[in-house]
């Protein structure tokens, strides 16, 4: 049993229970589910996640005090904190988990602050370029059990993806920095004999590769050591999982320099033909850089189309 289907089993077992049974004059306001921090609200953890943060629990979002008073807050938080001690075989933290707290009773603008940098779901153009994709992950990933007031499901919609043109900034400069890394300075590198460069080249080219996919896929990239997980699970492109991690684990001998660069054209041609599939670009050309230029040349807003390319990197 994994985290989300921990969480649901409790939740209805005692959790609806308790807020049907004690509170149902606040029912109406209130939404209840799990997503967040942890493995377990992308369905990635195993037994490995359960040795911290890992218990039954769930979240009960609450909106404004004028909505839902302190002391309601009070009362749901002290019956949230009776609930059974262990539920099939886990047992509910006593301290807080490390980070915060990240199950019980929460405002619903103090958790979407926290997550997304937005108390109601609203970005400024700054902020959808600056913010980090795990933080907008962490707001719309996992389950939302019920939400009988809506303001929740509002704001995870709203955060459900970039707009479109601030997609296209991100990927115009993750393309620009592939070709510089990969196709460009990568050779360059080894010909200068700096084989530790050459690594963190690729490394760079790597990186960019996994946030172009995503941002392809129109999907959030999850925190680093689960991207290639996710990756994996991805409808574009998943198929380039084992040659960026071939590129992220071969040797420096000149073999796999070789293949190292092979792997790099294979996988920027893969993601060209994406590209062109999207209508982002019609050149015909290997030249990542060419590309990076041309999705910048889609994006509509002025503004935003005139900044550095490498504004939304």
């Amino acid at each position: 049993m994994n985290g989300l289907e921990l969480s649901v089993d409790f939740f209805e077992e005692y959790g609806r229970p308790m807020l049907e049974e004690q509170f149902p004059d606040l029912l109406p306001y209130l939404a209840a589910g799990l997503f967040g921090s942890g493995s377990e609200c992308l369905g990635y953890d195993d037994s490995v996640s359960q040795d911290h943060d890992f218990e039954p629990g769930f979240c009960i979002f609450l909106p404004d005090e004028e909505t839902v008073s302190r002391r309601s807050e009070f009362l749901l938080e002290r019956a949230y904190a009776k609930l059974p001690r262990s539920y099939c075989g886990f047992n509910r933290l006593i301290l807080l988990p490390v980070g915060g707290n990240r199950h019980g009773v929460l405002r619903t603008a103090d958790f979407f602050q926290r997550t997304a940098g937005t108390p109601d779901g609203t970005l400024s153009l700054e902020q959808w370029l600056s913010i980090p994709d795990q933080a907008l992950l962490e707001a719309t990933n996992g389950i939302l059990f019920f939400d009988n007031y809506g303001t929740v499901q509002s704001i995870r919609e709203n955060l459900k993806f970039y707009p479109e043109d601030v997609r296209l900034k991100r990927l115009a400069g993750q393309l620009l920095l592939m070709a510089q890394a990969g196709q460009y300075n990568y050779r360059r590198c080894l010909a200068h004999g700096e084989t530790a460069a050459a690594q963190l080249a690729c490394v760079e080219f790597l990186k960019s590769s996994l946030s172009v996919v995503f941002l392809l896929n129109r999907r959030y990239q999850p925190y680093y050591k689960w991207s290639f997980r996710a990756l994996r699970e991805l409808p574009l492109l998943s198929e380039l999982s084992p040659a960026l991690e071939r590129l992220l684990t071969a040797g420096k001998s000149s073999d796999d320099s070789a293949e190292n660069q092979t792997l790099i054209e294979e996988i920027s041609s893969a993601v060209i033909s994406v590209l062109m599939e999207q209508d982002l670009t019609s050149i015909q050309s290997p030249d990542l850089e060419r590309h990076a230029y041309a999705v910048n040349d889609r994006i509509r807003d002025a503004l935003l189309r005139n900044m550095n390319i490498f504004a939304a990197v």
